[in-house]
């Protein structure tokens, strides 16, 4: 069992005896705090913060979070409120304290919803002091090593949170030696049978491979001294979930995954890293495709090594890594080597980019509708992989396995991501789409008054990209509701001979009180996404404005709403009529789809047309200049060059060809569906008369869900 005594004689290797008290001083005020607590294994509680303490110190942390440690638990767990640890600790400690702390005074509706809730939350103190994160790391950590006292379903939910969120972070960190502990004791938890079974395998093979392993490590030992060089070798042992998941993910035997040899040298110099590959190149033969220099290029957690593959005795392969201590350190510590190699000017790469990485957090929470939709961006931005890009400046930009030019885009900023239009990928002109891969040069095409596309959702993996065109869609539909909403309400006080710019304030202020809204365009917002009905505010309105408990006028025929098909995405077509500009049309306001237009004969408006709240007439605006989507069904003599055929005499026509396909065929009939993009009935006639010329078509008629 850890002791006070033993931590501070640990600590008196890298710290001043007054820090060492400040931090007793912090362990003996936790101590009475938590007096009477216990752990569920039975330990005072006080063990607990002792131990995360231990985490901290074996990475040299500094005084202050080795305080906030051991106070980590007061503020959520016991009466000690945050005032009384200002005045004993400082606001500095209080912050890292209350940034590990949950939220405890909220009632959250679910467990995802919690989570969440407290991700957020300590995110937030993450931007202030990253130190939050590896206090919380550490307590993560030291509550998994004591999981085993948690009942069965407690432990995989734990396992399951940490696996999704903590391990990530530790790797996003670069703090490898708390993920892989992290991750294995999570395959311990939620496979423990697994586990053990991989476990006894791997203890079985290090005895069998012992002999071949102190080969291979001797004849580079002998070869480095040979070469002048410093450095040590040392095997490399792969850790159980990383066994598991590569079998797993690669459908590999285990006897396939530890054919494969590791090692690890380590030399003085990032020169001495690059000579040594040298002589490993020339000592056994390098592996094509398998090198990867990360030391001219590090990873985004600012990890450095030189990676290569080579062939050793009797065919085995032997995965070797090259570094320098201070690589060394920063692999197993990350950002906290911060605190081993304190450079005040030259603040290491892990730290920048971690800074880089909290700050976008920041930016994702700004636009996350919600803590749940916060939460799900980061977890996707936990698991990059490694894809180098170049500008046509030359630029290396860092961004996650299969981005696409779009998630490019929003990488260099949110405002070329938004204007995107097109792309350059290797100087030739490509979809939005596209997956892009390490070396390639990304150009991208903006255009002013450009907007993102909705389907741009379907293809983007960064959340960045993501959160910015969610933002963008959100606004935008909140504009053209409130739009919508406008026109809908002023075209049914015309109906009581009212014009809406003409309402007293009183009026729609009472209106405003009356729906419990913050203020007038909400309710114009809601109109125009179907939750309101024009009619019934406008009558609303009419009584107000009129004095008349009914709100009688008379109605005329300037009340009926015209159609633009300029209305963006609050106002749609329903698919099953396919309305187009000549047809009678009606709409529907459906919550949350806005105004849905019909054609008046159409058969899902039969059993609507009774709800006047939510019918209203339409007409189509005599300026309209857009395409509207139709489709008709040919009756056609089967023959070759069928559908090229069609498609050609619909494109004499100008109608645009959306779609084909061959419904029904026979030796001598088929039956052909097009959907077409026409500007109206006129135009519509127009390419059946242009079709019904093709002597092969018997008969056209245009697919309806007409009464």
């Amino acid at each position: 069992m850890p002791t006070i005594d033993a931590l501070a004689e640990r600590l008196s290797s890298y710290l001043e005896p007054e820090q060492i008290n400040q931090v007793c001083r912090a362990y003996h005020y936790a101590e009475q705090a938590h007096d009477g607590q216990y752990r569920r294994s039975g330990d005072p509680y006080i063990i607990h913060p002792l131990a995360v303490a231990n985490i901290l110190s074996q990475m040299h942390m500094d005084p202050q979070s080795l305080m906030a440690a051991m106070l980590h638990d007061v503020i959520e767990d016991t009466a000690v409120p945050k005032d009384a640890l200002v005045q004993q600790f400082g606001e500095v400690v209080t912050e890292l304290v209350d940034g590990v702390s949950k939220l405890t005074h909220i009632k959250f509706e679910s467990q995802e919803e919690k989570q969440a809730g407290n991700f957020q939350k300590m995110a937030m103190a993450m931007a202030r002091d990253i130190r939050v994160i590896l206090v919380k790391l550490a307590d993560r950590l030291h509550n998994m090593r004591t999981l085993d006292a948690m009942p069965p379903e407690k432990k995989r939910r734990i396992a399951r949170e940490t696996l999704e969120i903590y391990a990530p972070i530790a790797n996003r960190l670069g703090i490898s030696n708390i993920r892989i502990e992290l991750e294995d004791l999570c395959f311990h938890a939620k496979h423990p049978m697994r586990s053990k079974m991989i476990q006894k395998a791997v203890k079985a093979a290090r005895g069998n491979r012992s002999e071949l392993v102190d080969k291979i490590s001797d004849s580079v030992k002998k070869r480095l001294k040979e070469e002048g060089l410093k450095g040590r070798v040392m095997g490399r042992e792969k850790h159980l979930y990383s066994i598991y998941r590569k079998m797993k993910e690669q459908k590999k035997s285990f006897n396939q995954i530890m054919d494969v040899y590791g090692f690890r040298i380590i030399v003085d110099s990032a020169d001495s890293s690059y000579r040594a590959l040298g002589f490993i190149h020339n000592l056994y033969k390098p592996v094509p495709g398998r090198f990867k220099d990360y030391i001219a290029i590090p990873k985004a957690n600012g990890y450095q090594s030189l990676h290569t593959t080579v062939v050793g005795v009797g065919g085995v392969h032997i995965e070797i890594q090259i570094r320098t201590e201070e690589m060394e350190a920063m692999a197993h510590n990350g950002i906290a080597a911060h605190w081993l190699y304190k450079d005040e000017e030259d603040e290491n790469i892990g730290n920048q980019r971690a800074r880089k990485w909290i700050q976008g957090l920041l930016e994702l929470q700004q636009r996350a509708g919600n803590p749940q939709e916060f939460i799900e961006s980061v977890k996707l931005d936990l698991f990059p992989d490694d894809t180098y890009l170049f500008t046509p400046k030359g630029r290396i930009v860092e961004m996650p396995k299969e981005s696409t030019p779009v998630d490019f885009a929003y990488s260099v900023h949110s405002d070329v991501g938004n204007t995107c239009v097109g792309c350059r990928v290797d100087q030739q002109l490509a979809p939005l789409s596209t997956k892009l891969y390490s070396g390639q040069t990304v150009e991208i095409i903006t255009a002013p008054g450009a907007s993102p596309n909705p389907s741009w959702l379907n293809f983007v993996v960064t959340s960045k990209a993501r959160s910015n065109i969610r933002h963008y869609l959100k606004n935008q539909k909140h504009d053209q509701s409130i739009s919508l909403g406008k026109r809908l309400l002023s075209g049914a006080l015309s109906m009581f001979q009212l014009d809406l710019n003409e309402i007293e304030v009183d009026h729609l202020e009472h209106l405003v009180k009356e729906f419990g809204a913050i203020d007038f365009d909400i309710i114009l917002e809601e109109i125009g996404l179907g939750s309101r009905a024009p009619q019934a505010i406008a009558r609303r309105i009419a009584m107000f404005a009129l004095g008349e408990e009914d709100g009688v006028s008379s109605v005329n025929s300037e009340g009926v709403f015209s159609i633009s098909g300029k209305e963006g995405g609050v106002v749609s077509y329903a698919k099953c009529c396919s309305p187009i500009p000549g047809d009678d049309i009606v709409g529907y306001s459906s919550a949350g789809r806005g105004l849905v237009v019909h054609t008046s004969n159409c058969k899902n408006m039969r059993d609507m047309l009774d709800q006047t709240d939510k019918c209203l007439p339409l007409i189509w605006d005599d300026n309209i200049r857009e395409d509207f989507s139709v489709t008709l069904r040919l009756w056609v003599a089967s023959g070759r060059g069928l559908v090229a055929k069609l498609a050609a005499l619909v494109s004499e026509a100008d109608g645009n060809l959306e779609q084909i396909s061959v419904d029904d065929k026979d030796a001598t009939l088929s039956v052909v569906s097009l959907r077409i993009g026409v500007q109206g009935r006129k135009h519509l006639a127009d390419v059946m008369r242009k079709l019904k010329k093709n002597k092969a078509v018997n008969k056209i008629t245009r697919q309806t869900n007409a009464v």
